[in-house]
């Protein structure tokens, strides 16, 4: 079982797969600590020896911010958003989406589930 920035890599995935599973680890920054590492993209996690394991730990201490470190700047930048009460500030605060998209239809993700709203009564005389 690999352990790297905190998180248990499954063990029967490639190694470029794998280290997707760390948070603010995508495709391409895997390709490039494999790369960096000298580490073939189809070698599977389980796979790797004690050498490549630090080699990978080391690469991403280095020279990359991940989970915690990642998480906790991500909040804060969105605080400072909505300090500053600017439009992405004040998008995040109402639960819209922020970078433009359409909101009379789309959006359930970020809107939630839909509230139904009654249509007017008709008068009765």
């Amino acid at each position: 079982m690999a352990r790297i920035a905190g998180i248990d890599l499954p063990k029967n995935k490639r190694g470029e797969v794998g280290l997707t599973y760390i948070y603010g680890i995508g495709r391409s920054s895997a390709q490039y600590i494999l790369n960096k590492a000298g580490i073939d993209y189809n070698k599977k996690v389980h796979e790797w020896n004690d050498e490549e394991q630090t080699a990978i730990r080391n690469i991403i201490n280095n020279e990359f911010k991940t989970e915690g470190a990642l998480r906790s700047e991500t909040q804060l930048n969105i605080k400072r958003l909505l300090d500053i009460a600017c439009y992405r500030g004040l998008r995040h605060r109402k639960g819209l989406p922020l970078r433009g998209q359409r909101t009379r239809t789309n959006s359930r993700t970020k809107k939630g589930k839909r509230k139904t709203v009654a249509g007017k009564k008709k008068v009765t005389k």
